[in-house]
């Protein structure tokens, strides 16, 4: 019996230990820190040392630093959260009569300058451009990312910003996180827009922590299951029920879904779930060889600009 005891101890101090390192790397997974001088780097371009370094301290992320700026002229804008963050945006109007309106809105560790290279062609297709820095992202307030949830409110305030300068057709465009947002966001709000154009959406969270266990080499499962739950825990929602692949049988207007072959991030089943699960009767999914988990418009411009203004027209 002092035997089985002793084990049950080993066991339960184990479980105990493994938990609180899989609840820090949640809590480092989520937190961003004003470092300008420090560059976040991604795990694959990280060398043997820098990923061992990563699984045994955690990664350090710093804010994303704001570094291009339009070209054209542009109004900031700032917004507010329902818990008090200030939110950063760029209101950047066509040149000529617009056709409408497109919300623009990044992904995790990006901020709303990356996004100007598509900004610029929707401009030059006749539309306005309205780009938002999430929190903790960017020249936005906050250090605490949710990684899609709670940025959901965000997508909200951005959409209720530009309907309330223009009452035109309005296009809500999202890459991976921004994309997960939009889906949760146009539901659970009641959101209107006319088209949305999404990136590289990941299906749930867990499938979004399960691509970072990969890319250090380790297990994904019940690694990223784990590490979901505390980064809930931490932020005070189910993180394992958020999942964008769920709102997406409630999305009813125009979709068009873009997804790159070399995306080591989200995965091609992820991909056609959503697609699949989407509601609208109205759907287009473009697959880009040669594009991975970044800006498709830089990867592959000509094939993307063919498949955005084809769906706008």
């Amino acid at each position: 019996m002092p035997l089985l005891k002793r084990i049950g101890k080993i066991f339960l101090g184990l479980f105990l230990f493994s938990n609180t390192i899989l609840a820090f790397h949640a809590w480092k997974f989520t937190h961003f820190y004003e470092d300008a001088a420090h560059t976040n780097m991604r795990p694959e371009q990280m060398n043997a040392w820098e990923k061992t370094r990563m699984v045994l301290f955690g990664v350090r992320l710093s804010k994303s630093v704001v570094h291009a700026f339009p070209e054209a002229p542009y109004e900031t804008v700032h917004l507010k959260t329902q818990d008090g963050i200030p939110l950063e945006g760029w209101w950047i109007p066509a040149a000529q009569p617009a056709k409408g309106s497109v919300i623009l809105l990044h992904g995790y560790g990006s901020n709303k300058g990356a996004k100007l290279p598509e900004a610029r062609y929707f401009r030059e297709l006749g539309y306005n451009t309205f780009l938002l820095d999430f929190r903790a992202h960017g020249n936005s307030g906050g250090y605490t990312c949710s990684i899609g949830y709670k940025e959901a409110e965000e997508v909200k305030l951005a959409y209720a910003h530009v309907r309330s300068r223009t009452a035109g057709p309005l296009v809500l465009w999202g890459m991976s996180m921004g994309a997960a947002a939009i889906l949760k966001a146009v539901p659970e709000y009641h959101l209107q827009p006319d088209k949305l154009i999404l990136e590289s959406p990941f299906a749930t969270l867990t499938d979004a922590v399960k691509s970072r266990m990969r890319s250090v080499h380790l297990p994904p499962t019940p690694l990223a299951q784990l590490i979901t739950f505390w980064g809930g825990v931490e932020q005070g929602f189910w993180a394992p029920g958020f999942q964008p692949v769920q709102y997406a049988p409630h999305i009813q207007m125009p979709v068009l879904l873009c997804w790159g072959k070399k995306d080591i991030r989200v995965m091609e089943h992820e991909t056609r779930d959503i697609y699949q699960a989407l509601g609208s009767a109205q759907k287009k999914l473009v697959v880009f060889d040669s594009a991975g988990h970044h800006s498709i418009c830089r990867r592959e411009p000509e094939k993307w600009k063919a498949a955005i203004s084809g769906f706008l027209q």
